[in-house]
């Protein structure tokens, strides 16, 4: 899952999480935006370059779990399409056969993931004591190609994660 901070990223992969272990079969991996970031790139800044360099540390962990057996759901910024092109690569060629990659797009808008941020990330980029968000002084490339696009302000996540779609 992609989006900018606050759409809704980590609630809706908790949620497919849990759906996706009552329908059984392979065991279901979370690596959530902060959490990975916190215990494999904690050294690296939020520059492009370096947010290209954390998603291809996800990708691999993904494709090892992958491998392994296990359904992964990862939910980083990922920013740029070519952050994007290059996880997705690394997952489609190192996870095996058992490897796939599906691009979700929650394209919440920044005034609602604003309007909802509790922790004041927004906040605090807009008044320059942190740099490199996307939305507001960096740039957050919208997924060309996106598998499923989603919106929390038009459906809830509950909605989101039982549609077919």
């Amino acid at each position: 899952l992609t989006g900018l901070h606050n759409s809704g990223k980590e609630y809706m992969a908790r949620a497919l999480q849990v759906i996706l272990n009552q329908q059984g079969g392979r065991s279901v991996s979370l690596l959530l935006g902060e959490t990975v970031r916190k215990e494999l790139s904690s050294e690296i800044g939020f520059s492009v370059e370096e947010r290209n360099k954390n998603l291809q540390r996800i990708a691999f962990v993904a494709a090892e779990l992958s491998r392994a057996g296990a359904a992964v759901i990862a939910t980083p910024t990922a920013p740029s399409a070519s952050g994007r092109a290059a996880a997705k690569e690394t997952v489609l060629q190192t996870a095996g056969s058992g490897g796939n990659f599906f691009t979700i797009h929650v394209a919440t808008p920044l005034e609602h993931c604003e309007a909802t941020d509790r922790k004041g990330f927004y906040a605090a980029a807009r008044e320059g004591r942190i740099s490199g968000v996307p939305g507001i002084d960096q740039v957050y490339e919208v997924p060309e190609k996106a598998d499923i696009t989603v919106d929390v302000t038009r459906q809830s996540v509950p909605e989101i994660v039982h549609s077919k779609s």
